[in-house]
């Protein structure tokens, strides 16, 4: 049986379909990554998987159990780490983690957890005096403390410095190693790329791309070439070179192509018939983001 299965999920707030006909599953010790712009019913849909809000219709089942009523037994076995938790600052942290850890059956030792989150040397300081990626870091702490076996993750390393995000997704990928099945949601698709066993892109209310995101990259089929203009060439020059949906911005060439090799090739031949070099020439496969943003229905910064 899946952690977490999902059947034709709907929710509407009147006139508005937050969620329509949502169905996924997650394999116990996955990672789902759910990805949307805001308001694509990505909060709806995980609310409802937590039993913080009610379904209009549908079958959901996280554990074996409805979380509309699972009640304790399903709480004692699930981990949420909203995008803001509003632990009282006169805690220390390790009140903090003490106190809320108390409501569980089975709990981690806090010297654990408080090595897990990055926090050991700031068990004794009060929360508010921790830094925004710090505070961060004890949501996460009290998300783990229980032991979950489902553990829901909104925006996690949001405010985390480069190392920081790291040690988490370290974190996470050991959680799951233990069992631990995840679902995800994060606006860094990077994150998402690294860690989702599968990705699902909901666009409003459904769900539009589902895969690994091997699977969902692979069917893109497209590449990016990048470069810098090169100094004392205009920009009629390469015409003829540059393809027309070619994006120039300043200095920035963007070029997304199926055919990435006869692209650079013909782009390389003009460049040394020309004595040119094309600073910064990359070739990247594509990425998750070019799924997003294929997909999504958002638009790219």
């Amino acid at each position: 049986m899946p952690a977490v299965r999902v059947r034709n999920l709907r929710k509407a707030y009147g006139q508005v379909t937050a969620v329509d006909d949502v169905s996924l599953e997650i394999e116990e010790g996955a990672v789902y990554a759910l990805l949307g712009q805001n308001g694509a019913g990505k909060s709806t849909a995980v609310e409802i998987l937590e039993g913080h809000r009610k379904r209009d219709s549908g079958e959901v089942e996280v554990l074996g159990l409805d979380p509309a009523d699972g009640g304790r037994e399903l709480r004692d076995r699930i981990g949420i780490v909203l995008q803001s938790s509003g632990i009282e600052h006169e805690f220390k942290v390790r009140e903090a983690i003490e106190t809320y850890g108390s409501v569980y059956r089975r709990r981690r030792p806090i010297d654990e957890v408080l090595e897990l989150a990055g926090l050991e040397h700031k068990a004794d300081e009060r929360v508010g005096t921790l830094s925004g990626g710090q505070q961060r870091r004890l949501d996460l702490a009290l998300g783990i403390v229980g032991y979950p076996e489902v553990l829901f993750l909104d925006e996690p390393t949001t405010g985390f410095d480069p190392g920081a995000r790291r040690r988490a997704w370290d974190v996470v990928s050991n959680l799951c190693t233990g069992g631990t099945t995840v679902l995800l949601t994060t606006h860094y698709l990077d994150e998402a790329e690294h860690l989702a066993d599968r990705v699902g892109i909901i666009s409003d209310g459904s769900i539009v791309a589902e895969g690994s995101p091997q699977e969902l990259m692979a069917g893109i089929g497209v590449s990016t070439i990048t470069f810098t203009w090169p100094e004392g060439v205009g920009s009629g020059e390469l015409d003829g070179v540059l393809p027309e949906d070619a994006e120039v911005r300043g200095n920035a060439v963007r070029i997304a192509t199926p055919t990435p090799t006869a692209a650079v090739h013909e782009l390389t031949s003009w460049a040394v018939a020309h004595d040119v070099e094309l600073p910064a020439l990359t070739i990247q496969p594509p990425s998750l983001e070019d799924v997003y943003f294929q997909f999504a229905n958002d638009e790219r910064p």
